[in-house]
């Protein structure tokens, strides 16, 4: 059954504005992974983190490095959970989208519990 369903859009050059005018806001969103990627993707990961938030219902406030975008040989990216999220996840299965294009990093997550 799915639980909940978020979607995040965000504009890269706005993003990397914000990355600039916030010092420390990439030591407090991403994992040392995450920041090593190109700027697009980071955008997608944020959009993933913001469309999680949604999907669970918890607004405001999640620790996002308790949740880290890896992808996988195939290159499908998948949630790495610890911490405080991995407990609001536990038993649940999270499907993950991401798109980066014309200057727009999207994401889509999906929760689901059977």
């Amino acid at each position: 059954m799915i639980e909940g369903i978020g979607i995040d859009v965000v504009d890269i050059a706005r993003f990397a504005t914000s990355l600039v005018r916030t010092p420390g806001l990439a030591d407090r969103i991403f994992s040392q992974r995450e920041k090593a990627l190109p700027l697009s993707s980071q955008a997608a990961r944020f959009a993933a983190k913001e469309a999680l938030a949604k999907a669970l219902s918890a607004g405001k406030g999640l620790p996002w490095l308790d949740a880290e975008i890896v992808n996988l040989e195939s290159g499908k990216p998948v949630f790495i959970f610890t911490g405080a999220i991995a407990e609001l996840v536990d038993g649940a299965t999270v499907h993950l989208s991401l798109s980066h294009d014309a200057g727009i990093a999207s994401a889509v997550v999906i929760v689901e519990r059977n």
